[in-house]
């Protein structure tokens, strides 16, 4: 359990390491409460934004100034045109992985790295299969299914039951931080021999989450090449979203032989796919204050805190709304979906949330109608679910002090449960 003094303890922390960033620090006070944690923090990564505008005045889209050295805190950035040939130095958003090598893409977002990865495997395969798990992000199938007609699109259910047999296609593995976790969990159990590549979407683990060394060493044991696909939005940026910023890890084991490795090879292609396709990430978009032994730990103490509160939301929810639940357990644990008893569509979905949001917030309980997750409140969208074609509420959890959060949480479940009759009408 958190107390209140605690957790502005551990925010007025954060808050200090965005204002170092700063060229001239401001003084900042320990915050007084959750609002005041949540207005410092957005407007200092407002004023890291500018003042970097400012600094790197000579850094535009094309190169141009022999004098011009742009940077964003630890990370510094060579180009030409137009960032098309863009390079990266700095920290890496992940824990170092043993027995492997890897290179880094940076994109304008998540999902423009996986569209760019997904585009790029077209010149390496000719036809093949994408094997992904029920409860996959449903942006990503919609683009496989829309814009990447050479990977035949296989939805299987847990432990890989109907896994295509070997025909000499390749086959792909798609695993997603977002699916359900028994189906995470099933997955790390079975036998990865039949993939030829593992396309990891890290997004909703932490960057030095146990899970991802968990699947690296799943992937490792058969031998299997690696991309790591994320959005940096989410969990990398404190819950400030500093800037709209995606990656892919391409990662190759030591084991390998000295031939090109299919990942290595899809680097190359993904190369160019950013460059044509104008995906490649902007410099000011990077966090100026990752990398750091303080980024990391207050990473690490706002995760846990967020998943300390997810696991007692799935308990309330079960016990106090128990139909009305739709899944309470996806493997990140970073939130959960509420259904209605009367079927709802996309526009109901997003109005339930947002009339939700607007009256608890009214009521003085930090929560927004907002469509991300990771933030210093809860946050509240629409959500579809790809396996089962329904429409939900997702609760996103945020980093609070416990006894606010279980406050929280009984007013969400308790108007959800007041406003049945409503939603139905909606």
């Amino acid at each position: 359990m958190e107390t209140i003094e605690a957790y502005l303890g551990r925010k007025h922390e954060e808050i200090r390491l965005l204002n170092g960033c700063l060229r001239s620090p401001r003084h900042v006070p320990c915050p007084r409460s959750v609002d005041e944690v949540i207005a410092a923090k957005f407007q200092l990564t407002a004023a890291l934004r500018a003042e970097h505008e400012l600094a790197d005045w000579k850094a535009t889209e094309t190169s141009w100034s022999a004098t011009a050295r742009p940077t964003s805190g630890p990370f510094a950035f060579s180009y030409d045109y137009q960032r098309a040939d863009l390079k990266v130095s700095g920290p890496s958003f992940y824990d170092d992985a043993r027995g492997c090598t890897s290179e880094a893409i940076y994109t304008a977002s998540g999902m423009s790295a996986i569209a760019a990865l997904l585009l790029a495997s077209a010149r390496l395969v000719t036809t093949g299969d994408i094997v992904v798990l029920p409860g996959s992000y449903g942006e990503t199938l919609e683009l496989i299914e829309r814009f990447v007609p050479h990977l035949r699109l296989v939805t299987v259910k847990p432990p890989l039951a109907g896994v295509p047999v070997a025909g000499g296609a390749p086959r792909i593995l798609l695993l997603d931080s977002c699916v359900p976790a028994g189906a995470f969990e099933a997955t790390l159990r079975c036998d990865g021999s039949p993939f030829d590549l593992l396309i990891f979407d890290t997004t909703c683990f932490a960057g030095r989450s146990g899970r991802i060394r968990r699947v690296l060493r799943w992937a490792r044991r058969y031998q299997i090449p690696v991309v790591m696909v994320r959005s940096h939005t989410k969990l990398d940026s404190l819950g400030a979203e500093y800037g709209r910023l995606g990656s892919a890890v391409f990662v190759r084991w030591s084991e390998e032989g000295a031939e090109r490795s299919l990942a290595e090879r899809l680097a190359a292609e993904m190369r160019d796919a950013v460059r044509l396709l104008g995906g490649a990430a902007l410099p000011a978009h990077f966090p100026p204050f990752v990398g750091s032994p303080a980024y990391w730990g207050l990473t690490k103490r706002r995760v846990a805190a967020i998943l300390r509160n997810g696991r007692h939301a799935a308990r309330h929810f079960a016990r106090e709304l128990a139909s009305l639940a739709a899944e309470l357990h996806f493997t990140h644990g970073l939130y959960v979906t509420l259904r209605s008893r009367c079927p709802l569509d996309e526009a109901g979905a997003r109005q339930a949330a947002e009339a939700m949001s607007h009256d608890l917030s009214r009521a003085g309980f930090p929560i927004r109608h907002a469509g991300s997750f990771g933030f210093d409140f809860a946050a509240t969208e629409w959500f579809h679910s790809a396996t089962t074609d329904e429409y939900s509420v997702r609760v996103a959890v945020p980093d609070l002090p416990t006894e606010p959060w279980n406050d929280l949480a009984a007013a969400i479940a308790g108007w959800w449960r007041a406003h049945q009759a409503e939603l139905g009408e909606v």
